[in-house]
């Protein structure tokens, strides 16, 4: 199969790299300037389960190589727009995109542009990022990518997807049930990141604070309050389970929009918590520390637009 991966950032680099590792035919559509400096130093990725290094096939948008079985957008939210954009060459009729934005709106505009049956869900958990060199840093034992078809169950292009993944240096995982894997991991990564956030510090500091687990227990509750209210698929029990992962977390574990906060880059306050937040207004529920994290991170996006 040809795979496209949309970027060679921390994840789409990471995750791609794995699958030229194992020797799979990928592609990855950069900007010029990432390309040129791909081109010069390759692809490079430093990780807790083994470095590998390569010279990427590369391409930038325009560039005409055909349709892609397989496309990966692993782009953020806020690059959503120029990213669809971008792929519109390489979708074929049997090709497959798999979206792994955090998040959930992405998806029913990528089956509005593509077709439905063009769209599997998908996510992943990794703690990644790009150094000053531009090489991908991933540094936690966890490295799972998941992808399944938007209806659930499993179907004979999962079956193929598995083979194309099976023996990759990296956790690729066929769910039977991607809805809602993709609403438990916005879940969890929303209430992550604005708490992170928030506090300005890893999950260690805040869990050892007096009121620190209870204000992410608060957080995750307001969150899944409003995923219910709108109908999302979310378990029972999800907020409990998702604190005994807090837990276990690394001290040092960061929420990659906290390492983007500290690099002062652009955030994804708008598609994660702005999303959830505009929901509770519709259904008139009561999120107010929700509202502080999103208020929050706009208080930085106004400050780093302002450069102060």
């Amino acid at each position: 199969m040809k795979v496209l991966v949309l970027g060679a950032g921390a994840v789409g680099g990471y995750f791609g790299g794995r699958l030229v590792e194992k020797g799979e035919d990928v592609t990855f559509l950069v900007r010029e300037k990432r390309r040129q400096q791909l081109a010069e130093r390759g692809l490079k990725i430093q990780s807790v389960h083994g470095d590998y290094q390569f010279q990427p096939k590369l391409i930038t948008a325009g560039e005409e190589k055909g349709p892609f079985d397989i496309i990966f957008l692993s782009t953020k939210a806020y690059h959503f727009a120029d990213a669809v954009e971008s792929i519109r060459d390489y979708v074929g009729e049997q090709t497959l995109v798999i979206p792994l934005l955090n998040g959930i709106q992405h998806v029913a505009q990528l089956q509005e542009l593509f077709g439905t049956e063009r769209v599997l869900g998908g996510l992943c958990f990794i703690e990644t990022t790009l150094n000053e060199e531009g090489d991908v840093v991933q540094t936690s034992t966890t490295h799972d990518l998941l992808y399944g078809e938007w209806a659930g169950g499993r179907s004979s292009r999962t079956g193929a997807l598995e083979q194309l993944f099976s023996g990759a240096h990296a956790r690729f995982r066929l769910s039977e049930n991607i809805q809602r894997e993709m609403w438990h991991k916005y879940l969890f990564i929303t209430t992550f990141s604005g708490m992170t956030t928030l506090m300005n510090s890893p999950i260690g500091p805040i869990r050892e604070a007096e009121d620190g687990l209870p204000l992410i227990r608060q957080l995750a509750e307001e969150v899944a309050g409003v995923m219910r209210a709108i109908g999302a698929p979310i378990a029972d029990d999800i907020v409990d389970k998702q604190m005994e992962t807090y837990a276990k977390q690394g001290y040092a574990m960061k929420s990659s929009m906290l390492r983007d906060m500290e690099k002062g880059l652009s955030v994804e306050a708008d598609h994660l918590q702005g999303y959830l937040l505009r929901h509770a207004e519709q259904h008139k529920l009561s999120t107010p520390l929700l509202r502080i994290v999103y208020n929050n991170l706009k208080v930085y996006e106004i400050k780093r637009s302002a450069q102060f």
